[in-house]
């Protein structure tokens, strides 16, 4: 049996942001619950400042479009990740390409769990008929259950955070010094389900900057996200687009000084929870049921459609179907409801 003082785990975990911001709470856990464990986090390139404050937790990233592409390049992923001497190989993606590598590894001996993606229960939930409204275990249990198999229980109730980082000298000249309210708002998300219209985020971002002491940062991606946040931001000295304006360690060491995020169901969401951020985040065809709400943020944070009205609700997981007649799900959501909830947290947070 091996000696866990002395074990190495291999976390793979590729796909889109929010899904790899979700896998750093859980191992921040496992290397503070397991002090001589070391750990190698797999993922692609972008990813890595993720996890640069977290002690003993190396990262491999994978060249997908070119060393390690295709078959021939699964097999050079296997034998470049063989040489560190790996003891378990947690499998957080649970896809074709993880599963050939894991499958490498477990002939050479290596103990391996796999993710169970509890497609069953995620049908169950966003089928039209007799649709099962109950909520399913979040992605972070289920890491922690894909740990738990390989012998390494963990607990996520008492989570630690990274401490805050300073910003830096370019950060700071877009910023300014910090004497407001920060409070970043990231609108968009890949699919429109999921996205708040943007004549009522208007009004959000309108309602918040009539007060003085709010500084309110827009966060997206791409010459279209940015051309709209422009608009939105109006001509209002108070709110800051940051699109294309820094790297991806100064935008997180910026959410790292903010007092509240606002996002929809996307990446940006988990960017600030896995930062120890208070998150609201705005529910349309998805649902928090799907187990996808951001880490460690109270149930009444997630602002959800009336499914009252649209009892059908959520339509997907992923927010990749609409049905007719649910297009505008997410206009039951009123801007009030949502300026009131952002300085609620406010409130708390000063008081």
């Amino acid at each position: 049996m091996t000696n866990k003082k002395k074990s190495h785990i291999l976390i793979f975990r590729l796909s889109a942001m929010g899904d790899v911001a979700m896998t750093v709470p859980v191992i921040r856990a496992l290397v503070a619950q397991y002090p001589e464990v070391r750990v190698t986090v797999v993922s692609r390139p972008f990813f890595k400042p993720f996890f640069k404050s977290i002690p003993r937790v190396d990262f491999f990233a994978v060249d997908v479009k070119k060393h390690h592409k295709g078959f021939l390049g699964l097999l050079r992923l296997y034998s470049d990740l063989k040489a560190l001497e790996i003891n378990y190989f947690a499998d957080f993606h649970n896809v074709l390409r993880s599963q050939i590598v894991r499958k490498l590894f477990a002939i050479s001996g290596v103990k391996m769990a796999a993710l169970d993606k509890g497609r069953a229960g995620k049908k169950a939930l966003t089928r039209v008929e007799n649709k099962v409204f109950e909520p399913l275990p979040t992605m972070f249990e289920n890491h922690a259950i894909t740990l738990s198999k390989l012998g390494f229980p963990i607990d996520l109730t008492n989570p630690k955070f990274p401490s805050v980082e300073h910003m830096s000298p370019v950060l700071k000249n877009i910023t300014g010094s910090k004497q407001e309210h920060w409070i970043g708002i990231a609108p968009f998300a890949q699919y429109a389900t999921k996205v708040y219209p943007l004549d009522l985020m208007q009004q959000v971002i309108d309602g918040l900057a009539e007060k003085e002491d709010n500084k309110i940062f827009l966060f997206g991606g791409g010459e279209k996200e940015q051309a709209l946040l422009n608009q939105l931001k109006r001509d209002n000295p108070q709110v800051i687009v940051m699109v294309g304006k820094v790297k991806l360690q100064d935008e997180l060491a910026l959410i790292q000084h903010l007092d509240v995020m606002l996002s929809m169901d996307s990446g940006n969401a988990h960017l600030a929870a896995m930062l120890g951020k208070k998150v609201i985040t705005l529910w349309g065809g998805t649902h928090p049921y799907a187990g996808f709400a951001p880490f460690n943020q109270p149930a009444d944070y997630a602002l959800t459609a009336d499914r009252n009205q649209y009892p059908l609700l959520p339509l997907s997981v992923y927010g990749n179907k609409v049905i007719p007649g649910y297009e505008d799900v997410m206009r039951t959501i009123l801007p009030e409801t949502v300026i009131s909830k952002i300085n609620s947290v406010l409130t708390t947070k000063n008081a």
